[in-house]
């Protein structure tokens, strides 16, 4: 018998898929993932009349509040006392109070008041809700559901952003977690999946993706895909996950580099523009859904966050931030237009693409029918990755990216780019890209004049060469 194909030899038993996408209570990726802090919700959710919300996060119910001093909690969804579903709770008296019998919980999970309980009873004493952390960063709220102190967290450049250079916002995919994230670790689906027939008016990009011109060039970023669709992948290990580096050659003396970065265990960070990157999350509901939390972090003007939130909400409805376009409606497929101006026939917007694409596979991909190829390289590398810390958490090391205080102001960045640079130095362009605009920020703190690109912040690695795999 021959040698099998290294495309063979990465696919997985159903046991191996269950492994890297199950993330319920008592699960090993449970374990794993319980270990980080986790978005929950966004801040905006908890503005308005009744800052009450439901939460599921990792096959779990939870309510997510925020009290009248502005404090949020996060408490298991059923109350103590009998049950009753402390999301339709009242907030009063400085926690939450549930709708059945009136017993209060604040924040922390004590319980305050058991108002149907005779004069003098020490019964609240004795009760507690479980409560979680909850800690607000650049317009999400992120909570902690694992045992322990909660990690620190790394100094992305999302999270050092004042808050006007940021803006933030989610949708619903209705698949597993793993197939939703694993699309933004593919550099080569855009080539094809995002592909328009035509380009647009650049200066018209702000707040789309892939639409604006590329950095360093007046070539739109539609051409570039459209034209260039067999891109040289090169993929690395980094202190924080991956780092992935795409080249499209556009003649002997220019080639576009595409610099992006999977951050462990589900985020991602790319480039929306030359002034501005996406750090996305996309966060397990439960095993047969997650939501995409998205970071929008401007190094030049304030984000204009109206025209942002605006944009979003003419495909995505509240307050379970679903798409308009799903599979009910056929992502509103047209045939025409995929004949004449786009690749999938469904729109202009990239987050239908990508949820058609992530929610055809099933509610949970069956990897043991899918055949991988070179281009899949971060893929791969990627679930082994996964692998490897689920085994690190079940044996009680701290896996990637559980930081401490010290280690987390290492993780900076994490440098993020596309631009037309030379064919032959692309190894070091993109770090004097990165650096430049770095530099010129105005929220960034100064960096040091003798600064090189291979020592200033985000702290980088060597350069893969052009030829280099996973």
């Amino acid at each position: 018998m021959g040698r099998r194909s290294p495309e063979a030899a990465a696919m997985m038993s159903r046991e191996q898929n269950d492994h890297i996408t199950r993330t319920g209570p008592g699960t090993p990726l449970g374990a794993l993932m319980r270990r980080y802090w986790q978005p929950a919700a966004l801040v905006d959710e908890l503005e308005g009349e009744r800052p009450v919300v439901p939460v599921r996060l990792l096959g779990e119910n939870f309510v997510l509040f925020r009290d009248e001093a502005g404090r949020y909690g996060l408490l298991d969804r059923d109350c103590p006392h009998r049950g009753a579903d402390l999301a339709f709770g009242r907030r009063e008296a400085g926690g939450l109070r549930c709708a059945f019998h009136g017993w209060l919980f604040d924040v922390e999970g004590r319980c305050l008041e058991t108002p149907a309980e005779p004069a003098g009873s020490k019964l609240c004493q004795n009760v507690r809700q479980r409560a979680y952390p909850v800690i607000a960063r650049s317009g999400i709220l992120y909570a902690y559901l694992g045992e322990g102190e909660p990690p620190a967290f790394p100094e992305l450049d999302c999270f050092l952003a004042p808050d006007t250079y940021t803006f933030a916002f989610k949708g619903l995919f209705e698949c597993n977690w793993l197939q939703a994230l694993e699309v933004g670790i593919d550099p080569a689906h855009a080539s094809f999946l995002h592909r328009f027939f035509e380009d647009e008016d650049t200066s018209a990009s702000y707040g789309k993706q892939f639409r604006a011109a590329s950095a360093d060039s007046d070539l739109p970023m539609t051409r570039i895909l459209r034209e260039y669709d067999r891109p040289i992948i090169n993929v690395e290990r980094t202190e924080y996950g991956m780092r992935l580096i795409a080249l499209r050659e556009i003649d002997d003396e220019r080639t576009h580099v595409r610099v992006t970065n999977q951050v462990f265990p589900h985020a991602f960070v790319i480039p929306m523009s030359a002034d501005m990157t996406i750090t996305q999350w996309h966060v397990p509901v439960d095993d047969e859904n997650c939501y995409w939390y998205a970071i929008f972090t401007s190094y030049g003007a304030p984000v204009d966050k109206q025209r942002m939130r605006e944009q979003r909400l003419e495909l995505y409805e509240l307050p379970e931030y679903r798409s308009r376009k799903n599979k009910t409606n056929d992502y509103g497929f047209d045939p025409h237009e995929q004949a004449h101006s786009t690749y999938t026939g469904m729109g202009l917007d990239i987050n239908v693409h990508d949820q058609w694409a992530v929610e055809s596979m099933g509610p949970i991909q069956d990897r043991t029918r899918e055949h991988l190829g070179q281009s899949d390289k971060a893929i791969i590398l990627y679930r082994r990755i996964l692998r490897e810390q689920i085994d690190k958490a079940a044996s009680g090391d701290a896996p990637l990216m559980v930081l401490d205080a010290r280690h987390a102001r290492s993780i900076q960045g994490p440098a993020t780019m596309d631009g037309i640079g030379p064919s032959k130095g692309w190894e070091t362009y993109w770090m004097d890209v990165d650096v430049r605009r770095r530099r010129g920020a105005p929220w960034m703190p100064s960096l040091p004049s003798d600064a090189t690109p291979d020592v200033a912040p985000p702290v980088a690695t060597a350069a893969p060469r052009r030829d280099a795999a996973e």
